[in-house]
């Protein structure tokens, strides 16, 4: 197999984990359903024992990414479990945390009620205002997502991991993807993915994974998912593992049709606030150009009122109104009904699908059209 920097992103993630081929065997074999394994004498003489220790399906997987990564990849049963390893893991009490006052609210939810009772300081800090001055020596875990969810503003990851004021720094790189950015190039410690959403794609699987080049941040999170129990499942895993192959493919055309759309809505006096790393005039366009790769299949814009945004997502028929994103269909909604992100009434987080790029165009034109 050629060296990572020989092949490309396609390449890589359709040979992604995948054993060596054996006549008669399958491409990519298929879930090992088991709790217990069988085992006689000392457990540490068996690879597998029981599945809250390791599983053969899983473990693909995790190496599957660990090569996107570069990485040695911990799965978990969703992204929000991967959250709760790196913050129950990483913070030691009397420590400090800090954390993007914009950043995806179950991560603020669970810091804020969580970390306190534990004995850690919690901050939070605009991502757009995330800068070395917020970061005070002595911080145990400095939280970073950029793009934020669900504004799309970026922080520059390099600058903040080298000022050396956190013990420990993760990105939540969600939104980019590894295919995207790479966090632990520009000098992250952990990178944690919730691979519900663009990594299996077709909104059918919860699971979550943080990569880090640490061996210890390595095993203390191993030993936090086996003692806790935040394991993925096996049938979970190779549906996600069998998805990763077509990753490049959609991420592809999701990005070719963000930037479309994005540049459909910015021509257009009766939307505001568009936002999207990948245009020229978006405020964090310089900063995106020397940290991804690609920009995201998420746009984010204002209809100005919460009457107008339910109507435009009524109306739009090939924009289905859900919660989640990265995903082969188009998907959106209207973020302020969670009340916890500071966002107008009338704005809009989309997440560009696979579709037809004229198709999904001239349909969200009709959409705007419709009164609200």
């Amino acid at each position: 197999m050629p060296r990572r920097d020989e092949t490309g992103d396609a390449t890589r993630v359709v040979r992604a984990g995948h054993p060596e081929t054996e006549p008669g065997e399958p491409f990519l074999p298929g879930p090992v359903f088991a709790a217990p394994f069988h085992s006689r004498g000392d457990p540490a003489d068996s690879p597998y024992v029981y599945t809250r220790y390791g599983n053969p399906t899983w473990e693909r997987y995790e190496r599957a990414l660990g090569e996107l990564e570069d990485a040695e990849v911990v799965l978990f049963a969703s992204g929000m479990a991967a959250v709760a390893a790196v913050l129950f893991t990483v913070l030691e009490p009397g420590e400090a945390a800090v954390l993007p006052s914009d950043c995806y609210l179950g991560v603020r939810a669970l810091a804020e009620q969580q970390l306190a009772r534990r004995g850690v300081e919690v901050s939070l800090v605009a991502t757009a205002a995330m800068d070395a001055s917020a970061v005070s020596e002595g911080t145990g875990l400095l939280w970073l997502e950029s793009p934020s969810n669900p504004g799309l503003d970026v922080c520059d990851i390099a600058a903040l991991a080298q000022t050396g004021h956190a013990r420990v720094v993760a990105v939540d790189n969600t939104f980019a993807t590894p295919l995207g950015q790479r966090p632990l190039d520009l000098g992250a410690d952990l990178s944690v993915t919730s691979a519900t959403k663009h990594l299996s794609g077709h909104a059918d699987v919860m699971m979550g994974y943080v990569a880090t080049r640490d061996p210890g941040l390595a095993q203390s999170l191993s030993d936090w998912r086996r003692t806790a129990g935040s394991i993925p499942g096996p049938f979970e895993a190779w549906l996600a593992h069998r998805s990763l192959a077509t990753l490049e493919l959609r991420l592809s055309r999701g990005c070719e049709n963000a930037a479309a759309i994005a540049e459909l809505l910015v021509a257009r006096d009766d939307v505001r606030g568009v936002r999207y790393p990948g245009l020229a005039s978006d405020p964090a366009h310089e900063l995106a150009i020397r940290q991804m790769s690609r920009f995201g299949t998420i746009v984010s814009f204002d209809l100005g009122s919460r009457e107008r945004a339910d109507a435009f997502l009524a109306a739009a028929e090939l924009i289905t109104e859900a919660t989640s994103f990265g995903g082969v269909h188009t998907s959106a909604e209207r973020r302020a009904r969670w009340g916890q992100d500071e966002v107008p009434d009338g704005f809009i987080r989309l997440s560009a699908g696979c579709e037809d790029p004229a198709d999904l165009l001239a349909d969200i034109e009709r959409a705007l059209a419709a009164p609200g």
